[in-house]
């Protein structure tokens, strides 16, 4: 019994020896599968994952940049020239600014030397009075005693000549511009006048530059021919689609016809219309007649006469009347 026995365990020992060989040789390929994947694992964690951080923190600097605080360079914006803007408030959007334009004169008056005194405006130097105190008038004042108007201390005033009809375009002389010339000089008051305009064309604002010129070759005229081209309101006009580029051209076109005549041209207009309507580049060898209603002016840009009230009230007229100073004495220059 013995001897089998050891037979038996003699028999069985190879295969044990290689069962036990086999499971080293899995237990090896095991760990080698394992080292193999944490390599792979530390691998990603020390490339790709770096890769990432790099990321986030380009991400970072990025946001970093965009919540910088921008310089403010307010002096040489694309709105500006050399710096100056002009500034003035426009319904609906509240205050505006607009380019300079450099070639055109600045106002050449310190408007800080403008003072107002019983209803009247005037320009001092050292206390001193050096504008001139004027007035317009139309037939809407009716008769108008001009001797009271000088004694009262009025230098000079424009007459209107007359008017195109904003709806039918037809030229109309006012009722009362011959007696008014006619009074004014022999009152010995100085006087220019003006043609208040709808034309839509060239040849329409010379028509009415001749209107004016046949009435008032008879006259003294000391002070200037104004173009008034008015903006309508209220109501359609004939000039309601005006071009920029059509009612410069009319402007020239008045006025170079009065030039030709030996007449000094003038344009009027108020401020708005002025800086958003007007090619005032074009216009800049014309004189210009400013309406803004009050107590100093802010137009940016020269000007020689301005008109600063329409509720004025002078002896010699009944009701109101527009006031205005002139900056120029006009009657030393004829």
């Amino acid at each position: 019994m013995a001897e089998k026995t050891e037979n038996a365990e003699k028999t069985l020992r190879p295969e044990k020896t290689v069962k036990r060989r086999f499971n080293f040789r899995a237990l090896a390929l095991a760990e080698a599968v394992i080292v193999f994947m944490l390599a792979v694992l530390l691998l990603y964690i020390g490339v790709f994952r770096k890769d990432d951080d790099d990321a986030v923190t380009a991400d970072a600097k990025v946001q970093e940049e965009v919540r910088t605080r921008a310089v403010i360079e307010k002096e040489e914006t694309f709105f500006q020239l050399s710096g100056k803007k002009v500034i003035m408030s426009f319904p609906g959007y509240g205050e505006i600014f607009l380019p300079v334009y450099e070639d055109v004169p600045a106002c050449s008056i310190d408007t800080d030397d403008i003072v107002s005194r019983n209803g009247f405006c005037y320009l001092t130097e050292n206390g001193k009075e050096v504008s001139l105190a004027g007035i317009d008038v139309s037939e809407f004042q009716g008769n108008i005693d001009w001797e009271q108007v000088k004694s009262a201390g009025i230098d000079y005033a424009m007459i209107r000549i007359g008017y195109r009809g904003y709806g039918s375009g037809d030229i109309v002389l006012d009722n009362v511009a011959e007696q008014n010339l006619a009074a004014a000089n022999a009152a010995g008051v100085p006087v220019g006048v003006y043609f208040y305009s709808q034309a839509v064309t060239t040849e329409e604002a010379m028509a009415e530059a001749d209107a004016v010129l046949d009435l008032i070759m008879e006259y003294d005229i000391d002070y200037p021919v104004a173009y008034d081209w008015e903006i309508v309101t209220g109501d359609s006009a004939r000039t309601d689609d005006i071009s920029v580029d059509t009612l410069a051209d009319c402007c020239v076109a008045f006025c170079e016809r009065v030039k030709s005549a030996g007449y000094t041209p003038m344009i009027y207009q108020n401020k708005t219309v002025a800086l958003l309507k007007l090619d005032l580049p074009r216009l800049r060898d014309y004189d210009f007649w400013l309406a803004e209603y009050d107590t100093k002016p802010t137009y940016y840009y020269d000007f020689q006469m301005w008109q600063y009230s329409s509720t004025g009230t002078v002896p010699g007229i009944e009701g109101t009347v527009d006031l205005n100073i002139c900056f120029r004495d006009y009657t030393e220059e004829n």
